[in-house]
């Protein structure tokens, strides 16, 4: 038999980048595809594997995704933007019929957790959740009690956080409904990478904190055992219907209990530790989008540590030359 053939999407990305790496001693063909010519990780595969991708928004991405899926028989689809999975879920179908499988929510569960409104909405009186309102035309800033996080309701990697101390900064949001005013939680924050399987049964929570974080990536970071952490990520990945890996974020309240922020229904950047921690979700996704059999429930984990550095990769600048003339 022939090995699998795996197209990985957002390689320019630390998500994208980990799951090629992850994968990389593995019995697949791996595929490589990014908006950017510059992609990192274009280059870490063989030259006729890489492809560059139009924006995830793009009308055409989806046609274009699925005619490389056709032309290349990729057994296996792996996208890792969030601009990219609701336009590609919604299309499952096609991609099925091609004979591509993909490793990718449910269209429910990305409408829920891209919009952390929603997510809010679904979790609210199931598991403790920061006290929200939408600024909208009903926004009373009087009522609000400071300090508050102010945050978009769509959007990921920490873009357009603000932590608002003053009133009169209230005062002057737009209230056109696109950014929710939420109470500031005082304890450390956690990022819980979830797996469960198609049936939706959580085989794996693993409760990472976040020691030093930039632009929305932790660059330090260790895994940690917390039964509370655990049956709450577990908890949160049932109420959204999850069946592949997500990352629920969450922070501890001031009655040292963990709520929730938000939910990245896909890899997250900092799926290396996770891996080292010995729950290898990239593999375990694709052994089951391939149809092996999983380990049971829950699957261990150690306590270990991480620092992120810069890396390089050498190769000749033609290759990078043919990249950027692809893309016309």
């Amino acid at each position: 038999m022939s090995e699998p053939r795996i197209l990985i999407t957002g390689t320019g990305g630390p998500s994208g980048i980990s799951i090629l790496k992850d994968l990389a001693d593995g019995p697949y063909e791996l595929f490589s595809g990014d908006i950017d010519p510059y992609a990192t990780g274009l280059y870490l595969v063989p030259e006729a594997q890489r492809m560059l991708l139009p924006r995830g928004d793009d009308p055409d991405f989806v046609d274009k995704v699925l005619t490389i899926c056709e032309q290349l028989h990729i057994d296996l689809l792996i996208p890792t933007v969030d601009t990219e999975l609701l336009p590609l879920a919604k299309r499952l179908d096609e991609f099925e019929a091609a004979g591509t499988k993909a490793v990718i929510a449910s269209v429910d569960t990305l409408e829920v957790c891209l919009d952390k409104w929603e997510l809010h909405k679904r979790c609210e009186g199931n598991v403790r959740v920061p006290e929200t309102v939408v600024v909208d035309e009903s926004f009373d800033p009087a009522s609000i009690d400071l300090p508050v996080i102010v945050k978009p309701r769509t959007g990921s990697g920490s873009r357009g956080i603000r932590l608002i101390k003053e009133a009169g900064d209230l005062e002057s949001l737009d209230r056109d409904g696109t950014m929710l005013c939420q109470e500031l939680l005082p304890g450390p924050e956690f990022s819980l990478d979830v797996f469960a399987d198609s049936s939706g049964e959580v085989l794996a929570v693993v409760p990472r904190e976040r020691l030093k974080v930039d632009s929305g990536i932790a660059i330090t970071g260790r895994t940690t055992h917390d039964d509370a952490l655990e049956k709450f990520g577990a908890d949160v990945a049932r109420l959204i219907g999850l069946n592949t890996v997500a990352n629920v974020q969450a922070k501890e309240a001031s009655e040292g209990v963990p709520a929730l922020l938000e939910v990245n229904p896909r890899f997250p950047g900092t799926m290396p530790l996770t891996i080292a921690s010995g729950v290898d979700m990239p593999k375990l996704a694709v052994d089951e989008a391939l149809g092996h059999e999983l380990p049971p429930a829950p699957i261990p984990f150690n306590d270990v540590a991480m620092v992120r550095h810069f890396d390089e990769h050498i190769f000749d600048y033609s290759e990078i030359e043919k990249m950027i003339g692809s893309a016309g």
